[in-house]
């Protein structure tokens, strides 16, 4: 059989929170890949500049950074877990349809902050449930997971496309609007997080009437809305609504989902104790009282996975956000309607790239499949910097690429939390890292390519890359070191306490022959 009967057997157990979670990241990555086509309508419609905008989409990016780093202080208990979920999702479909009615950059903004805000808290508590659920086995379902976040970005720019404005209404029409909106829109068509953005755009003003990409926020809100609906069916499902009979709210049973991982003929109980400090919010767990005495190791490990992630999340970042200007500038000076395909290869590549690893988790060890990734991107940016004037091998190297990078994230997220046995704080430490990762070398990047120009893109890109391999080669030699030292403390132990024999009970007849022989009379001489 391709997947082992047990791993089937769990999925059906808890095939409805699977199911949720996975639709709460399709509408996580729809949600986040929806704003970049839309960003010249939307600074028509504030009658701002396209400088003030892009601060509008890095206070998301801030706030969705925020969520990640808080969303687990909702995990203590189903209920409350289960409550964000719905509120972060609901909120998400009404952000988006409140979009076409800020005509104030300010409270675009705003509604830009809060919608990040409740991706971050999906982001960070549907994989920690996931975790929770399936531990040991996690790897298969979290790259499921964050498949659906490909397949949320792919979609969205051909739900936005038809709607999207061939021109820029403004009062003042002085300037060739049409000619300005095409640049941009094949421009952002490939971004859809840090969108790289002439700085003499015109100023123009507020439309006076709505765009026709209101419309296409409107969709993006009814589409959205049957994602809180299925948690709010998971949590009638599960007997948490207040307003329901025979409903009350109540802890989630990790006793029970322990039991159901644990291997055939475990005897080992869930520690209740090490789950106070397992998969809590950043600061709680950095603050957690238990974390004294442990090895240094025990943070080296969550800080070498972190960097890693800091990396590669900075890689995919940058790719998603300049690999259009890059092919649009000298010397590889591509038309724009071509370009502009580069980032449905990218996002098409990293959908592709996450279904086969769901397989290739399986049947390989989490550890060989990290090095042979990060080793691919190296090798694939090193051809790409060789190659700077293949338009054909451009298309190619986006798509090995976004191949390579698309599984790192879940695959360091399972592998660091085996490292730790389930016990540390590796799922919101690397989920602040990759939100950090993401925002700030997005940045970095954007601002060398403005002073150094547009080679300095992939050499970036080549630099992270390099680095990511290291601080995976330190995270290696950690694990080596913080398995000596906790193996040692453990055989330690053993010693001091010995186990007590135990005398195995006499069988029945051996206990009636004792008896008869006592009671036997000797013989007589």
């Amino acid at each position: 059989m391709l997947i082992e009967e047990r791993i089937v057997t769990l999925f059906k157990r808890n095939c409805h929170h699977t199911l949720t979670y996975w639709s709460l990241f399709w509408s996580f990555g729809l949600s986040i890949a929806f704003l970049g086509p839309t960003i010249l309508d939307l600074k028509c419609q504030t009658g701002s500049t396209l400088r003030e905008i892009t601060w509008v989409f890095f206070s998301q990016q801030l706030c969705l950074l925020i969520g990640s780093s808080t969303g687990g202080i909702f995990k203590k208990t189903l209920f409350r877990a289960l409550t964000a979920l719905f509120l972060s999702a609901l909120i998400i479909s009404v952000v988006f349809a409140i979009i076409p009615l800020c005509y104030n950059v300010l409270l675009l903004a705003v509604a830009m902050a809060v919608s990040g805000l409740a991706m971050g808290i999906i982001d960070t508590i549907a994989n920690i449930q996931l975790v929770s659920i399936y531990q040991k086995d996690s790897a298969i379902f979290l790259q499921v997971l964050h498949f659906f976040i490909g397949l949320g970005a792919l979609v969205s720019p051909l739900i936005a496309d038809p709607f999207i404005s061939g021109h820029c209404p403004s009062r003042n029409g002085t300037e060739n609007s049409t000619e300005i909106f095409q640049h941009f829109r094949y421009s952002l068509t490939a971004s859809f997080r840090s969108p790289v953005i002439l700085e003499n755009s015109p100023h123009t003003g507020p439309v006076e009437e709505k765009a026709s990409v209101s419309y296409a926020f409107w969709i993006m809100a009814l589409i959205n809305l049957p994602v809180p609906i299925a948690v709010l069916v998971l949590m009638y499902r599960e007997k948490l609504l207040p307003f329901c009979p025979n409903s009350t709210p109540q802890l989630l049973d990790k006793d029970e989902l322990a039991m159901e991982t644990q291997a055939p003929g475990s005897t080992e109980t869930p520690d209740s104790s090490a789950e106070v400090t397992a998969h809590g919010d950043l600061f709680s767990c950095c603050m957690n009282e238990n974390l004294r005495g442990l090895p240094v190791t025990f943070f080296g490990i969550h800080i070498l996975g972190g960097l890693v992630l800091l990396m590669t999340e900075g890689i995919m970042g940058v790719f998603a956000g300049f690999v259009y200007t890059y092919a649009v500038s000298a010397p590889m000076s591509l038309q724009a309607k071509m370009s502009a395909y580069l980032n449905c290869v990218f996002w098409a590549a990293v959908t592709a790239g996450r279904l086969v690893s769901i397989l290739l988790s399986y049947r390989l060890k989490l550890v060989h499949l990290l090095m042979i990734n990060l080793a691919g991107v190296i090798v694939t940016v090193l051809l790409l910097l060789i190659l700077y004037t293949n338009k054909v091998f451009l298309f190619v190297g986006t798509a090995l690429v976004g191949l390579f990078l698309s599984s790192v994230f879940p695959f360091m997220l399972a592998y660091t939390e085996d490292i730790l046995d389930y016990q540390g704080c590796a799922t919101p430490v690397l989920v602040t890292f990759a939100g950090m990762g993401e925002m700030s070398m997005q940045v970095l990047v954007g601002s060398l390519i403005q002073t150094e120009g547009s080679y300095s893109f992939m050499v970036c890109s080549m630099v992270l890359g390099c680095l990511a391999f290291i601080f995976l080669l330190a995270l290696i030699l950690c694990h080596h070191i913080h398995r000596n030292l906790t193996g040692t403390s453990k055989k330690a132990a053993m010693v001091e306490d010995p186990p007590v024999p135990t005398v195995a009970p006499a069988s029945e007849k051996a206990v009636i022959e004792r008896k008869l022989a006592v009671t036997q009379p000797e013989p007589t001489t």
